[in-house]
């Protein structure tokens, strides 16, 4: 089951929009170019259990 979900970028601040695989656990991290500025981002990816609700932290990828 996948999802969509914003974030925004840790360097330019942009809002992005990425998918979220829910079948991949309640928290993840990955990392992704953002769409705007093409920095890459690590994502920390939290859905929670009941709701489904996705909340996302961005931080500089080094």
């Amino acid at each position: 089951m996948e999802t969509t979900a914003e974030y925004y970028c840790a360097y330019c601040g942009e809002p992005n929009i990425t998918f979220i695989d829910l079948s991949a656990g309640r928290q993840q991290s990955y990392v992704e170019d953002c769409q705007v500025c093409c920095r890459p981002n690590t994502l920390y990816v939290r859905i929670d259990d009941e709701t489904l609700d996705v909340e996302i932290d961005t931080e500089y990828d080094e």
